[in-house]
């Protein structure tokens, strides 16, 4: 990281420097074209910081399992209260551990999600469940976003206030969380009181704990497998996937336990 950090600052430098230098304007025409040429210099510059907070962001949230941290292997899960979409008696659960200030979720959440709903939600094949698991260190408004999808919970809206809250991921102080329950037309009152107390902080730090058992370092991450066919609030997760994936992937591996489900019948 560190080497990255200060490779690319470096080369932007020497990229500037390297550039053939116009000549000196002479009129208001070739001030003006040098005017244009630095802008589009610094334009090339932004962009290139930005790119490489892109690869810092990535790396931090997980790209690999941090030193230390146990790989994942198949375990026992519970449902419990974790919000869910679609029939409890799906064959197959898909758990998704993510963090509302998260870059990377709001990718899956607005690009892959809505297929993986289409394709196998709606049709009654996968059970989705969402775990919290924000990760204060580099998103300190993910905690209080975390606790606004829980507590629109109570009031039947978790999924509502999902969407909302990763269309608005710049707008996560708690004025702006009062007003997302505002326009989910929650009752603020409950909902004001639910977000001061921080209602939800135990079941957000079991949902970061659980991840980090399961070998999860960052988000969005994903455990899948069978839905247990004598208890639906039960599951044994097999598969993982890690990050912001294409559908493609996402498919490959439901289609699976779904192939694997029906042997089983």
């Amino acid at each position: 990281m560190r080497s990255i950090t200060r490779t690319v600052p470096l080369l932007i430098l020497a990229l500037t420097l390297a550039a053939p230098l116009p000549a000196a304007a002479s009129t208001s025409s070739e001030l003006k074209a040098l005017q244009e040429e630095v802008h589009a210099l610094r334009e090339g510059q932004r962009k290139m910081q930005k790119d490489l907070a892109d690869i810092k962001k990535l790396l931090e949230q997980g790209a690999r399992a941090a030193p230390g941290q146990q790989p994942f292997k198949p375990a026992d899960f519970v449902v419990g209260d974790s919000p869910t979409r679609g029939a409890a008696d799906a064959p197959v659960t898909l758990v998704e551990f993510s963090d509302y200030q998260c870059p990377f979720c709001k990718r899956h959440a607005t690009d892959v999600m809505p297929g993986i709903v289409k394709q196998y939600v709606d049709s009654g094949k996968v059970r989705i469940v969402m775990r919290e698991m924000p990760i204060e260190s580099i998103h300190p408004r993910a905690v209080a976003a975390s606790n606004a999808a829980l507590c629109a919970r109570e009031q039947g809206q978790y999924w509502a206030m999902h969407d909302l809250l990763f269309a608005n991921q710049k707008s996560l102080q708690p004025a702006d969380l009062k007003a997302h329950a505002a326009t989910l037309a929650l009752d603020t009152a409950a909902f004001d009181a639910c977000l001061d107390e921080n209602r939800f902080a135990d079941e957000i730090k079991a949902g970061q704990a659980e991840g980090q058992k399961l070998g999860i370092s960052g988000t969005p991450s994903f455990v899948a497998g069978l839905t247990d066919p004598k208890d639906s609030n039960k599951a044994r997760l097999t598969q993982f996937i890690r990050g912001a994936q294409p559908l493609a992937n996402f498919q490959q591996v439901l289609d699976g336990l779904l192939q694997e489900a029906a042997g089983k019948d």
